[in-house]
C-alpha cells in the first residue's frame, strides 16, 4: 500500500518516493507482548547509510498545530496490520484504532556542525522528509516513541538513537541527551533533553474514558489531522486516510473539525489570534487539562470547546500551583499576559513552575508571543 501512497503523493506533486529505496522497507511485525531492545525489530522503519526509510505500509501524518518539544522536529508514522481494519472516526476523540496498531515519533534537529551535539532549533520537516525517506546527512536522530496498541490497552516506550546513527536502542528507564541548541544568530543554549521513561510517557498519555484510566494516543483526533499533506495543503489527510482505508466513518473534510495551523514564525498580525492560540493551548495543554486528563482535579479545562470563562482559566484562582503562582491571582487575566499565569507558567524552565511539567527543558519563546499576545487582545479584565 505505501508503494501505492507513494505514487499516488508523487502524481500530485506533494511528495517524492524513490523507485529505489536503500535500504528497502522493513516488514513491520505485531508484537503482541514486551519491548525488544532495538527499534529496528519493529520493522516501522530502517537506516541505510544517509537515509531513514518507514516500513511497508507505515504512513507519515502531521498535524495542524504541534506538541512543543524543545524544538525538535518530528516524523509520526502510523501502521494498522492487514486484516485489522481501519481506525474509527470520532468528531472530538481520538480515533479508535485496531488492535496491533503501531505508532511512532521520531524526534530529531537539524545539525549546525559536523558533529551530532550542536543542533538548530531552526528547521522545516521538508526540508528533510519526503514521502517514505527522512535524509540524514544534515539531521541528528534522537528518540523515537511507540504507542502500541496490545489486546489490554495501549502500551508506550521509548527507543534512543546511537551515535552511529544507525540503531535505536530501548530506554525504558528514560535518558538525557547533551545537546547545544543554536539559534540563526549562533547563540547556543545548553539542552539536557529528556527521553521520558516508561512511567513518564504515562503521565501525558493516560486518560479516563468510560473503560477506565489507561494511556491513549494523542495527536490523532480530526481536528488535527484535518489538513493537507503538505504546507501547500494539496491532499486532505482525512480524505487520504479513508481513501486508503486507514479509517472509517470519517465526513468529508470540509465539514469534519479542524484546528488552526500555526508554526514558528508566523506573523502575529497575520493571524486569527483566538483560532491559533486555542489550538496551540489544546495540543500543547489539554491532554492533562480536560475533564478526563491527569489534572481534572485543577479546574482548569482547555480543550477548544470549553467556553470562555473561569473553567479556561479567565478569573480563575488557582487551586494548588504553589510557587507556579508567581503570586500572580488568576490564571487568564483578559489584557494583561503579564498577570496571568499561564503566560508566566509558559515561560518559565523551572521544574516546579513550568507548564507543560514534562516534554520541554527550554521555553518555547514563539509560542509564548503566541499565547501572550492572544491574552493582551482579550477585553474585560479580573475584578
Amino acid at each position: 500500500m505505501l508503494r501505492a501512497i507513494c505514487a499516488a503523493l508523487t502524481a500530485l506533486g506533494v511528495a517524492s518516493c524513490s523507485n529505489e529505496l536503500v535500504p528497502p522497507p522493513p516488514q513491520p511485525v505485531v508484537i503482541e507482548e514486551g519491548w525488544p531492545d532495538a527499534l529496528s525489530d519493529w520493522g516501522q522503519m530502517s537506516v541505510g547509510a544517509q537515509t531513514l526509510v518507514l516500513g511497508e505500509r507505515v504512513v507519515p501524518y502531521e498535524l495542524n498545530t504541534a506538541l512543543f518539544s524543545d524544538y525538535a522536529l518530528k516524523l509520526r508514522t502510523v501502521w494498522l496490520p492487514e486484516g485489522a481494519g481501519p481506525a474509527i472516526y470520532h468528531e472530538r476523540d481520538t480515533f479508535t484504532f485496531p488492535v496491533g496498531t503501531v505508532i511512532t515519533k521520531t524526534f530529531y534537529y537539524p545539525r549546525v556542525a559536523g558533529g551530532l551535539s550542536e543542533v538548530s532549533r531552526r528547521g522545516e520537516p521538508a526540508n528533510y522528509f519526503s514521502g517514505a525517506e527522512l535524509q540524514l546527512a544534515d539531521v541528528r536522530l534522537v528518540e523515537t516513541r511507540i504507542l502500541v496498541h496490545r489486546e489490554d490497552g495501549w502500551d508506550a516506550a521509548s527507543y534512543v538513537w546511537d551515535d552511529a546513527q544507525r540503531e535505536a536502542e530501548l530506554a525504558r528507564t528514560g535518558a538525557f541527551v547533551d545537546l547545544t541548541l543554536f539559534d540563526t544568530d549562533r547563540s547556543g543554549q545548553r539542552l539536557d533533553y529528556l527521553v521520558p521513561n516508561v512511567n513518564q510517557c504515562a503521565n501525558c498519555h493516560n486518560t479516563n474514558t468510560e473503560d477506565g484510566l489507561g494511556v491513549r494516543p494523542i495527536g490523532p483526533k480530526a481536528r488535527h489531522l484535518n489538513r493537507g499533506l503538505t504546507e501547500r495543503g494539496i491532499v486532505n489527510q482525512i480524505a487520504f486516510w479513508t481513501e486508503y482505508d486507514i479509517l472509517a466513518g470519517a465526513p468529508a473534510h470540509e465539514i469534519a473539525p479542524r484546528a488552526a495551523s500555526w508554526r514558528e514564525g508566523m506573523a502575529l498580525s497575520e493571524l486569527d489570534l483566538d483560532a491559533a492560540a486555542r489550538a496551540y493551548i489544546d495540543i500543547n495543554c489539554a491532554h492533562c487539562h480536560s475533564r478526563t486528563g491527569q489534572a481534572d482535579t485543577s479546574g482548569l479545562y482547555l480543550e477548544p470547546w470549553e467556553p470562555m470563562g473561569a473553567s479556561f482559566g479567565v478569573c480563575k484562582p488557582p487551586i494548588a500551583a504553589g510557587r507556579g503562582t508567581g503570586n500572580r491571582s488568576y490564571g487568564i487575566v483578559p489584557g494583561d499576559a503579564d498577570a496571568s499565569i499561564m503566560a508566566y507558567r509558559m515561560v518559565s524552565d523551572r521544574a516546579d513552575i513550568m507548564m507543560p511539567e514534562l516534554g520541554r527543558a527550554v521555553a518555547h519563546s514563539e509560542g509564548v508571543a503566541l499565547v501572550s499576545a492572544w491574552i493582551d487582545s482579550l477585553e474585560g479584565g479580573c475584578r
